[in-house]
């Protein structure tokens, strides 16, 4: 049992790897489509505040994962394996078309498809997964609201400003606002790998009751600062270019929004998609203008994926269960 666990204890690092790979794209792609860092800085950059936010955060996030989904005491082992398993297959195919889809939500989607496979419907905890289900429209609502505003504020605060000028304060602004995106972003995403890894120990009776061992929190973080720091350049181009043009003073505004969003839901323990945020953000920021900034036809494409990522992703879990069950 011994080497089983730390195979899964593996792949979920290995998930949190992706994570960080999939999901750099929302750490960095203000920054890298406004010319503030260049590609190879700003995963550094990003990477090293993912993994700071392992200092400064609680597990909230990693307890609704870890036993607010699914009836822990219910499954076992190979379901949580064929939940990872599922959840890395999504995220792969996503990134291979540069589709910004939520790991969260393909991590969420496959533990519950492979949890069903096994025990049937009956193992859900609805309340949880009614909680994430309704921050997938509301996380990108708040995040569009927050970098409307924000962008509607600072604007009026610099309006009597030469744009060079506004260029180049915000350049460095923009700094900030992006290690505050990539804080929020570490301490939200990282967690929902510890509520697995903790679920493993648990329904291996590995550990008594569920709590978040350090060396956990230290593992998690450095796995996803790692996957940042090799992030996908495909879904860069997606998130920073093809839904709005971005100026210094938008990246600033969109990273604020989303980093705000991203650490209020942390705290309340909300495992909230950061992908979603930072669109969110982003269309909002590009909709101060006019609203045909925004490419709306790209934001549509994107929102059909969000909208099926839980579904498509529970299958691919379902699949690798019933892939595992025929070896046991």
């Amino acid at each position: 049992m011994f080497e089983l666990v730390l195979i899964i204890i593996i792949i979920a690092l290995f998930f949190d790897f992706l994570n960080g790979f999939h999901d750099s794209a929302n750490s960095i792609a203000t920054i890298v489509s406004t010319g503030v860092l260049s590609p190879q800085k700003a995963v550094m950059f990003a990477a090293f505040f993912n993994f700071i936010a392992a200092f400064a955060f609680g597990d909230e996030v990693a307890k609704t994962v870890g036993k607010g989904l699914v009836e822990l005491n219910a499954v076992d082992v190979y379901v949580i394996m064929a939940g990872l398993l599922g959840a890395i297959w999504w995220n792969l195919f996503t990134w291979y078309f540069g589709i910004p889809v939520s790991s969260s939500h393909a991590l969420v989607g496959g533990y519950g498809g492979a949890a069903i496979a096994k025990l049937g419907w009956s193992v859900i905890i609805w309340a949880g997964y009614s909680k994430v289900i309704l921050f997938i429209f509301l996380a990108p609502i708040i995040g569009l609201v927050l970098g409307f505003l924000n962008m509607l504020i600072t604007t009026w605060i610099v309006r009597n400003k030469k744009p060079r000028q506004v260029d180049k304060v915000f350049r460095r602004l923009q700094l900030i606002s992006a290690g505050f995106y990539s804080f929020g972003h570490g301490s939200n995403d990282a967690q929902k790998t510890m509520g697995i890894i903790v679920s493993v120990l648990v329904a291996s009776n590995y550990m008594d009751s569920f709590h978040v061992p350090v060396w956990v929190i230290l593992s998690c973080h450095a796995a996803i600062a790692l996957g940042t720091m090799f992030g996908g350049w495909r879904i860069v181009k997606t998130m920073g270019m093809k839904i709005t043009k971005l100026r210094p003073i938008g990246g600033f505004c969109a990273e604020f929004a989303g980093a705000t969003t991203l650490l209020v839901t942390a705290f309340a323990g909300i495992p909230v998609s950061t992908t979603q945020t930072i669109t969110g953000s982003i269309v909002g920021v590009g909709s101060i203008n006019r609203l045909s900034a925004v490419k709306w036809g790209v934001a549509g494409k994107i929102l059909w994926a969000w909208i099926l990522t839980i579904p498509l992703s529970a299958a691919c879990g379902a699949l690798f269960y019933y892939l595992i069950s025929l070896f046991l």
